[in-house]
């Protein structure tokens, strides 16, 4: 980790490694001399890597569940202090949403792994059901029976024991499409309530019978609900930022009344004691209290969450600095780190998509996502795709290579060139393919498995892939400096040159986190970087940060 002076500037001494291919363990052990580096933070944005559901518990504090953060928060309401935390330390993977039982206990769900699990009021870690990927609100009814639905990855509705003795029961199947129920509560009717996402309306079920019936209807994307405390009920929608009370009128016909409007990519909501309004975002990673007049004050701040794949792009007469953050493209300065522009994208609304990895294009930029399991060409001026490939097994890192757009690909472990016609494949039988890069006309690929980096094309034709570089603590971001190539380690942090005088270490940033689930990609969110002469930009995923590095 970097020692860190009120300016934010350090120096790191470090040392070559001689003319090996592979990198020694210690940096301490290496003899020869690197130049001094300064390093500098840059940028930096949300004090939280997302935050997703939310529930108030019986200490009055504000729990918050982030995905891809993987951990769970207790807030204070008023002044947005962290109080505790919880992680995978404590068994805590991937929180989408969290929920309190009447006895106190609480449980979350991971979406990516389809676990609903939780702390039992005896402190007891109980995994209450395993279901398929996609669980993702929860709710207790008044009597501390547990119910979890499936949003994005499928459209299920369970009831589930708390002690994960008993099996799941499916209550519905017939809430989709695309989404069974999100931002669920349990109503003062004795009914479940939940937002249909897609279908643009709210539903109560009957938990025993299934039977379920539309409560409210007309909104955009509706994203969660909640009861306050006088038994109002209170929809977030998402795209266009509003949270709206509905109520029903003697002739049954639903009213909504605007109560907030904050900004589009909302989360979640959740009342305290006395009927305050919090809501979260999962844009914006930010957490705020509703006030009376309508403004919002964030508890803690929002931004830069997810910073991940990085490139430059040609704006205006300058060069910026373009940051892929999972659901927005932001634009940084590189000289002061100033944001330039934003471009933010609501999940399973907006034409963008997610963005996990990036890479210009001429003054175009390529997306893509695991998660949504595609690569676009992105227009940032006219904020329009201009062309996509879907249903790709898990895409990570994108590059404009032999006239077409090389693409790694961990679900089929390989890296494979889209063009106009067929994927044509480069390389095969890879550990965990992450970022690509461009070096003369040779194409490099990092192996975050097998801890190497590799030539697997040279003029646009595979080759027998060739090692550049192994013994690597999880390679991760690739970039090509002046002075060579430039690979981030996930595991250390880690900024490696692999010049003409072998490979030597640049920097070290904060590393990366694990996946949340095997399935899932190994680094989720890539440490990356990218060179604009004699300075590297580097994400650090953890910090949500961006850094300078002075690469003489």
């Amino acid at each position: 980790m970097i020692r860190r002076a009120a300016s934010l500037l350090v120096t790191f001494i470090v040392a070559g490694c001689g003319q090996s291919s592979k990198l020694p363990a210690d940096p301490a052990a290496q003899t020869k001399a690197e130049s001094h580096q300064q390093v500098e933070k840059i940028a930096t944005g949300a004090a939280l890597a997302g935050a997703n559901g939310m529930h108030f518990g019986p200490d009055g504090l504000l729990y918050v569940g982030s995905v891809f953060g993987s951990e769970l928060m207790a807030i204070d309401p008023d002044s947005g202090e962290i109080k505790k935390r919880w992680g995978a330390a404590e068994g805590v993977y991937g929180p989408d949403d969290v929920a309190f039982a009447p006895d106190g206990s609480f449980y979350w769900t991971t979406i990516l792994t389809g676990e609903v699990a939780g702390f039992n009021a005896k402190g007891e870690r109980k995994v209450a059901a395993t279901l398929a990927p996609g669980v993702n609100p929860i709710t207790f009814s008044d009597t501390g029976r547990l119910f979890v639905a499936q949003c994005f990855f499928a459209t299920g509705l369970y009831e589930v024991d708390p002690e994960g003795i008993k099996p799941p029961r499916s209550i519905a199947e017939d809430l989709g499409p695309g989404c069974g129920l999100n931002g669920m509560d349990w109503g003062p009717d004795g009914r479940l309530y939940g937002a249909r996402w897609f279908a643009k309306e709210v539903a109560s079920v009957d938990v025993d019978t299934g039977e379920w019936r539309v409560e409210a209807k007309g909104f955009q994307t509706p994203a969660a609900v909640k009861f306050n405390n006088k038994g109002e009920l209170h929809v977030l929608d998402t795209a266009d930022g509003t949270v709206h009370r509905i109520e029903k009128g003697a002739d049954g016909e639903s009213r909504t009344t605007v109560v907030a409007t904050i900004e589009p990519g909302l989360d979640n909501l959740a009342f305290d004691a006395h009927d305050r309004l919090f809501v979260s975002s999962f844009v914006e990673a930010f957490v705020a209290r509703i006030e009376a007049d309508g403004s919002a004050t964030r508890l803690l701040p929002g931004g830069l969450a997810h910073p991940g794949g990085i490139t430059t792009l040609e704006r205006n007469g300058k060069t910026e600095v373009i940051v892929a953050d999972f659901h927005s493209i932001r634009g940084f300065d590189p000289n002061t780190g100033a944001e330039t522009f934003v471009q933010k994208s609501v999940f399973g609304v907006s034409e963008m998509g997610s963005i996990l990895a990036i890479a210009a294009q001429g003054e175009n930029l390529i997306l893509s996502s695991f998660t949504d399991n595609s690569v676009r060409i992105w227009d940032p001026v006219a904020g329009k795709v201009l062309k996509r490939w879907d249903g790709l097994a898990q895409p990570m890192g994108v590059v404009p290579y032999a006239g077409g757009i090389a693409v790694a690909l961990h679900g089929s472990r390989s890296v494979v060139l889209l063009d106009d016609s067929n994927p044509q494949t480069l390389a095969s039988d890879l550990g965990a393919p992450t970022d690509l890069a461009v070096q003369g006309n040779a194409l490099l690929v990092s192996d975050r498995e097998r801890g190497e980096v590799l030539k697997i094309a040279v003029g646009g034709v595979a080759i027998n892939p060739e090692t550049v570089i192994s013994r690597l603590q999880a390679p991760e971001g690739l970039a090509v400096s002046s002075r060579g190539l430039i690979v981030v380690e996930g595991e250390s942090g880690r900024v490696l040159l692999i010049g003409k005088e072998g490979p030597s270490v640049v920097a070290e940033v904060s590393k990366g986190s694990p996946a949340a689930a095997p399935s899932q990609p190994p680094a989720m969110i890539v440490n990356d970087a990218v060179a604009i002469d004699n300075k590297l930009f580097v994400t650090a995923e953890i910090e949500h940060a961006l850094y300078r590095i002075n690469h003489h």
